[in-house]
């Protein structure tokens, strides 16, 4: 550098001008073909969406590469550059600032190309962030080659043993510039779960001996509902030992391909429908399960207490008579904590009613205390954290009913990111119920929870009886203009058709 200012001096002043100029351009142009490859020069919309020019020139180099073209992987990886750089830069002047997706992968996207194509349409619909699910419906998303969990692999293909679809797909989205996340189910450890001889004792139970599963296929609006996959998925007893171990090993198993966060989901007891949707009576409680009732049983802090709660649980109901019998020679006592949906402290003691709030407590505690054993590898390792939650799990209904879902997310640590899902079914014009959800989060949120909306439908028309997209969003930021980060369910609801061909095509 020094040398070559030396010798500017030598230069006669018109000429320098002219040649430095034209070293400048010649610079500037070598510069620009560095740093974009591509013929065309990428652009985006108001919700960062790339342009359709933009986007066909990527898919010919990924359809270049495929076939073979050496060329075409340095151009290809370059236009990936561009685009994070281009979606990144809309993102920062337009709302929301984050936008995420959520993604199920299948046995079929191990096909060459297919995790990029997929990444690749992710970024062009002008998304930052991806929800990639790692554990879901009993399976995970680990090779069968190398997979320590108690679950199948998802992809038990022969000849596909080692191949590592959640390690591909969180390393190539990475590579585009989206942030990263495995999402994972929580207390929904799926129908292989419950086929474990060994495992019968963490399964989630009722006061009538019966588990999630047993409940499911008996109910018909339920089965129709949710449909066939959730009809087989059964939730397990959140004080259970050995539920928490093998929930311990999976999450490790997930960290060890280095996502950038951990969603976790499901983190409830299963709802039922119509009057089982309420839970009203200790019965209805998934509280029967062995690691579950002996935890209850030692919150009394007497023996009175603890003759108490076991009436309730047997009969399911405790009489005047009852309390006064365990009361004849010490007052029942046992831990006081906080009932569910923020409703405060449990009421006096010394009547049934007491006895069933302590229950309910009980049931919200249990996972509260999971999520956390859940998170805290995550965490150990300084990752981003997330739970997902239905902003009307925790109401509290009619004097003596709650959802029967019994999630506490109120309670739910204010470290994690909030995703609460907002995935009201209005009308196709009608954003009102899903804005309603939104706000009832919003009222309940500390100052400084980072709260993240997943709204469900798809671009640019009405679905489900959901507006598009573009209209929830907007009705979201006006009502909440706090908000700057908001995720979409899901990839597969965006790509109906494609997504039906990946579950069924043959390797």
């Amino acid at each position: 550098m020094h040398k070559f200012c030396t010798s500017l001096t030598k230069i006669p002043t018109r000429k320098y001008f002219h040649i430095s100029l034209v070293s400048i351009l010649f610079s500037l142009a070598v510069n620009s073909f560095l740093w974009f490859p591509s013929k065309v020069q990428a652009q985006t919309d108001i919700y960062c969406r790339l342009s359709p020019e933009a986007i066909a020139e990527k898919e010919s180099l990924r359809q270049a590469v495929l076939g073979g073209d050496k060329d075409a992987e340095k151009k290809y990886q370059d236009i990936h550059i561009q685009h994070n750089r281009v979606v990144g830069n809309c993102r920062l002047r337009n709302w929301p600032r984050t936008q995420g997706i959520w993604l199920r992968l299948y046995p079929c996207d191990v096909r060459p190309g297919e995790i990029d194509r997929i990444l690749d349409k992710v970024v062009n619909y002008g998304y930052n962030q991806v929800y990639i699910e790692a554990f879901y419906d009993g399976q995970v998303l680990l090779p069968a080659a190398n997979n320590p969990t108690v679950w199948p692999s998802v992809l038990r293909v022969p000849g596909y043993e080692n191949v590592d679809l959640l390690a591909d797909s969180l390393r190539k989205a990475k590579e585009r510039g989206l942030r990263a996340y495995a999402w994972v189910f929580t207390m929904n450890f799926g129908y292989t779960y419950s086929q474990l001889p060994n495992r019968q004792q963490a399964l989630a139970r009722n006061g009538k001996g019966q588990t999630t599963l047993d409940v499911i296929p008996d109910n018909v609006s339920l089965h129709n509902q949710l449909g066939a996959s959730h009809a087989f998925h059964t939730f397990i007893d959140p004080y259970s030992p050995e539920a928490r171990q093998d929930y311990r090993v999976m999450v490790n198993e997930v960290l060890k391909r280095q996502p950038q966060g951990v969603l976790f989901d499901y983190v409830r007891y299963l709802r039922g429908v119509g009057s089982d949707s309420v839970a009203d009576e200790v019965k209805d409680l998934w509280i029967y399960g062995e690691a579950s009732r002996n935890v209850l049983l030692q919150r009394a802090k007497n023996e009175a207490g603890k003759k108490l709660i076991r009436k309730f649980l047997d009969k399911g109901y405790v009489t005047s008579g009852d309390i006064y019998a365990v009361s004849s020679k010490e007052t029942p006592k046992w831990q006081s904590f906080f009932s569910p949906s923020g409703n405060g402290k449990l009421p006096k003691r010394g009547s049934g009613t007491q006895v069933w709030e302590l229950s309910v407590a009980h049931a919200a505690q249990g996972i509260l205390d999971f999520l956390q054993v859940a998170t805290q590898p995550v965490q150990q390792k300084g990752l981003s954290t997330g739970a997902v939650f239905f902003p009307g799990g925790n109401r509290r209904i009619r004097n003596n009913g709650f959802d029967s879902r019994l999630q506490p997310w109120d309670q739910f640590p204010t470290s994690m990111e909030w995703h609460p899902m907002s995935y009201g079914a209005c009308g196709d014009n009608d954003s009102s119920c899903i804005v309603s959800k939104v706000e009832r989060v919003m009222s309940m949120a500390s100052d400084g929870v980072v709260v993240i909306p997943a709204i469900a439908g798809v671009w640019g028309e009405p679905f489900k009886n959901r507006p598009s997209l573009e209209m929830q969003m907007q009705a979201i930021r006006r009502a909440t203009p706090q908000i700057n980060s908001i995720s979409h369910f899901s990839y597969g609801w965006q790509n109906i058709e494609e997504t039906r061909l990946r579950k069924s095509c043959r390797l």
